[in-house]
């Protein structure tokens, strides 16, 4: 899932900074170019495992500040969203963000697994705990 999540996510920040894949916007600017090098670097850092947490940390924060300040506030959909609009976010676009935002979440408190770079790091200690 890690490695999945991350790729993805990276792939949106490249989009927002190159314009690849798939001819994105490029050149992005103010918060767009700050969003673009969380996703990029972040989704990186997440997909192969290196400071998992710290990238999980940052990029559901990113997730989190996308979701209100674009979604909930009705850009996404182009209007000022009515009050149904803003609490689900299937109405405003918005449900990739607050699912990504989960994950990011359970990948801080979970950590990267035994096949990660983190764990060849630190020797073990990223991997997570068994259940009890």
């Amino acid at each position: 899932m890690r490695l999945i999540v991350g790729l993805m996510f990276a792939c949106h920040g490249g989009q927002k900074m190159l314009g690849f894949p798939g001819g994105g916007h490029g050149g992005a600017q103010g918060l767009m170019l700050i969003g673009g090098i969380i996703e990029l670097v972040g989704g990186l850092m997440i997909a192969f495992g290196f400071l998992t947490r710290l990238a999980a940390f940052v990029s559901a924060g990113e997730m989190a500040v996308a979701y209100f300040m674009v979604h909930a506030a009705g850009k996404a959909i182009g209007h000022a969203p009515t009050p149904t609009e803003q609490f689900f976010p299937i109405l405003n676009k918005g449900e990739l963000a607050v699912v990504l935002c989960w994950l990011f979440l359970f990948m801080l408190f979970y950590g990267p697994g035994r096949w990660s770079i983190d764990s060849v790091l630190f020797k073990g200690k990223a991997t997570a705990s068994p259940a009890a």
